[in-house]
């Protein structure tokens, strides 16, 4: 079977699709530096712990193995934090993944899947987002994801570097096993920030903005299970290997639910109450984000296993007591 080098792996995505690759068969190369990945969280494969700016290291790794493909996960993803700090981002996110690209074109490995963002659609013009939706991001993490979009766009004219780029709306959840799951430091996600709140280890929940023009003035956002993220790049990888066309994929169940809606949800399953603060609204977001992600169910035939909301916070909730009770 093919041997695919997963950068980022040991991350909350890269880990869940680590462990899909090796249930499937797959050789998989673990690339992460550790940062905010957990060497605990990588379930199989042979782990290198390096930082992509290390040409050396990449170019051994490289050397050593036949690599059929990549997937790319290594990036910072903290929208506020890239509006703070932007060069953090652009040296990460862009600068590393160049060096990746150009490294692996060097080796001839020229089938690359990019874990990409709806944050590079900017406030939506329109609702549900399509991947034909003008692309104008509001922060540098938005921007730094698009840029590397247009670079894959123009190594697959001129060198024949086929690329997926996948756009994820907002990953949640974990292995419905509770085997990994969501373990960022610090944490900003909204689902496990909430649940934490239940579990008595954060006492509130702070919600960034309540005059957003929303049903109930809080942000809207499309939440897709981590299982789900890593069957659309199995698919992906798939058609890559196959000789397939580079293409650029919306990831999400086409619907949005505000922040009040998620912590109702938490409250239901969790059976705790939770409660929140109210604060300003924080740089760079948009009021919704809601996915149409026809394409890939079109051309990958694509479809999510976990669509409800209440299954993917009941999933993410196994995990955060599972993580609780190891404490």
């Amino acid at each position: 079977m093919a041997k695919i080098l997963v950068t980022g792996g040991a991350g909350y995505i890269g880990s869940h699709m680590v462990d899909m690759l090796l249930q499937n068969g797959y050789e998989v190369v673990v690339l992460d530096n550790l940062i905010n990945g957990k060497k605990e969280a990588v379930l199989g494969g042979k782990l290198i712990i390096a930082d992509l700016a290390d040409q050396h290291i990449l170019k051994q790794c490289f050397s050593d193995n036949s690599f059929d493909a990549i997937m790319h996960f290594a990036s910072f993803i903290q929208v506020g934090e890239s509006v703070n700090d932007p060069a953090k981002y652009y040296h990460n996110n862009l600068f590393n993944t160049l060096n990746l690209i150009n490294i692996a074109l060097k080796y001839n490995v020229k089938k690359f899947i990019l874990s990409s963002t709806a944050a590079v659609y900017g406030e939506p013009q329109y609702i549900p987002i399509d991947v034909n939706h003008p692309t104008f991001p509001l922060n540098p993490y938005g921007n730094s994801k698009l840029m590397v979009e247009k670079i894959l766009a123009d190594y697959d004219k001129a060198y024949d570097f086929r690329s997926v780029s996948l756009r994820y709306f907002n990953a949640a959840g974990a292995d419905p096993l509770a085997r990994i799951g969501e373990c960022h430091d610090p944490e900003t996600h909204l689902i496990p920030l909430v649940l934490k709140v239940a579990l008595g280890k954060i006492s509130e929940i702070k919600i960034f903005g309540t005059d957003y023009p929303t049903k109930d003035g809080t942000c809207i956002r499309d939440y897709i299970h981590v299982v789900d993220l890593c069957s659309a790049h199995l698919l992906a990888l798939k058609v890559l290997l196959g000789q397939g066309k580079s293409a650029v994929y919306n990831l999400g169940n086409g619907r949005g639910f505000s922040v009040l809606e998620v912590i109702k949800i938490a409250e239901k399953v969790t059976q705790n109450s939770i409660p929140v603060v109210k604060c300003a609204r924080r740089a760079g977001d948009p009021a919704s984000l809601v996915a149409d992600s026809f394409l890939i169910k079109k051309e990958l035939g694509w479809q999510p296993q976990y669509e409800d909301l209440e299954t993917i916070i009941h999933h993410a909730w196994q995990w955060e007591k599972t993580m609780n009770n190891k404490k």
